[in-house]
């Protein structure tokens, strides 16, 4: 059974919007109510959250599938839907998301750091927040936006302040045991460890993590053996430290030989050449362990080598390899740069960007931007009046404009929005904001002019008059 996952593709998706409502107060004696439908709650989001208590991904491989809640629905009477619930899903310390490409998304470093892995869509706003002087009872309400779906690749990269690398049974589990606390399987064949264990070590008043990596064998980087699953789990650390056995019983070997085709396997992965590297010649309480390791330290320390002789069942040495350790360690945390305060960057958008653009293609014009591709989403092609309210908006943003500028003629296609998820119109160009063709109400472009105070009284008559109207064409029957 699978106890250790350091790597697992997450299908992530967030709530969706709820829908604004369109409503139109009721009540006795108040015959000019005016809309009062509420917005649309938010939808929830996915967020990934550093839990330094949890230290697989075990459960995320047993169900990949996650999804936050949607946003309820506006109703009359101005209130608001309920937002949705944002699901929080918690990942060990040292966790990567990329995307399916292999693309860096998030490197979750430290307890408590967060990264929305798909975010939920707004909710649509109700009748009475598009009211306005102008649109005094909105017959519409907007749509709720779809929540981001997708998926994305968690990979676990162990934070630690040593790695040991070595060939297997090279004592890796049994030096990790006496060094720490940690308790891993230790057997007398090759592959005993399957997952990366951690323990910590105190010496003196330095305190570090210290790791084994598994399965390193000739041609692990290129996926032999264990060690091209676990290669990943040394990138963090600040020395590297070579368990070589000193007594190994296959005739083939020596640890020189080992040396040479772990550091070779370490090349081809990349990225540790700037890793101090300490050599650890392990079983030296065996009498031919012993002998060898006084054959092979003046080569080892003529290579630039620190090199160290313990044995982990007779206890011989560690507390000289720890304190080696804490020293190198400490020397790399000074060294390391410190964090500067988070800073806020203002970046403002440029004075002639539009928010959106118009691409020609073959036989049609693309409209891509956030805020038109937005708008498209919340809009109830049902309702005439919201197909209005889309158009007006349109072309107080300047696509009618730049539909122009780039050769479109009436009865063109016109696209919104990327080639999945888009929405097809033959475009009609309008001078004015399309009231008499739209049917919006409350509304005259003659209107803009200014007018004496004697007609402002009969055109507020006449709003008078059509707000009555349009009271009794919502009143039931």
């Amino acid at each position: 059974m699978t106890t250790f996952v350091d790597r697992v593709e997450l299908h992530v998706a967030a709530g969706n919007g709820g829908h604004g409502c369109a409503s139109v107060h009721r009540e006795k004696f108040k015959p000019l109510g005016g809309p009062d439908g509420g917005n649309g709650g938010r939808g929830g989001d996915v967020i990934l959250v550093v839990d330094q208590s949890v230290t697989t991904l075990l459960d995320y491989h047993h169900s990949p599938h996650r999804k936050a809640t949607n946003g309820k629905p506006g109703e009359g009477g101005n209130r608001s839907g309920k937002d949705g619930t944002d699901l929080i899903l918690p990942v060990p310390d040292g966790t990567v998301v990329l995307d399916k490409q292999g693309n860096v998304l998030a490197d979750l470093i430290g307890q408590g750091t967060t990264y929305i892995a798909a975010q939920g869509g707004r909710g649509g706003l109700g009748n009475a927040a598009l009211a306005s002087a102008r649109r005094k009872a909105p017959g519409f309400a907007l749509l709720g936006e779809p929540g981001h779906a997708g998926d994305v690749v968690l990979e676990l990269k162990t934070v630690a302040d040593v790695a040991l690398v070595g060939y297997p049974s090279a004592g890796k589990s049994s030096l990790i045991s006496v060094l720490s606390a940690a308790k891993p399987k230790i057997a007398d064949y090759p592959f005993t460890t399957l997952v990366p264990n951690l323990g910590v070590v105190t010496a003196g008043s330095t305190v570090y993590t210290i790791a084994d990596v598994p399965g390193l064998i000739p041609g692990a980087s290129q996926g032999k053996g264990l060690g091209l699953e676990f290669l990943r789990h040394v990138e963090r650390c600040s020395v590297l430290v070579h368990v070589l056995d000193t007594a190994a019983l296959e005739s083939e070997r020596d640890p020189l030989t080992d040396l040479d085709v772990i550091e070779a396997e370490l090349a081809q992965y990349g990225g540790l050449d700037d890793r101090p590297r300490v050599v650890v010649l392990n079983k030296v309480d065996i009498p031919d362990g012993q002998d060898l390791a006084d054959i092979i330290r003046p080569e080892l320390e003529a290579r630039g080598y620190q090199v160290l002789e313990v044995s982990a069942v007779a206890h011989l040495g560690l507390k000289e390899l720890s304190f080696a350790l804490a020293q190198i360690v400490a020397e790399a945390r000074a060294a390391k740069p410190q964090e500067e305060a988070t800073r806020i960057v203002i970046r403002p958008k440029a004075v002639d960007d539009a928010g959106f653009k118009v691409v020609a293609e073959e036989g049609f014009y693309r409209v891509l931007g956030e805020k038109p591709e937005r708008w498209v989403r919340q809009t109830d092609f049902a309702n005439d009046e919201a197909v209005g309210y889309l158009a007006d908006r349109l072309a107080r943003l300047g696509v009618e404009e730049e539909l122009m500028k780039a050769g479109a003629h009436s009865g063109d296609e016109v696209v919104i929005g990327p080639v999945d998820d888009a929405v097809v119109f033959d475009w009609e160009p309008s001078l004015a904001t399309g009231a008499e063709m739209l049917g919006r109400r409350g509304e005259d472009h003659r209107f803009d002019a200014p007018r004496p105070a004697a007609q402002r009284r009969r055109e507020r008559d006449v709003e008078r008059d059509e707000a009555e109207e349009e009271y009794d064409a919502f009143k039931p029957f």
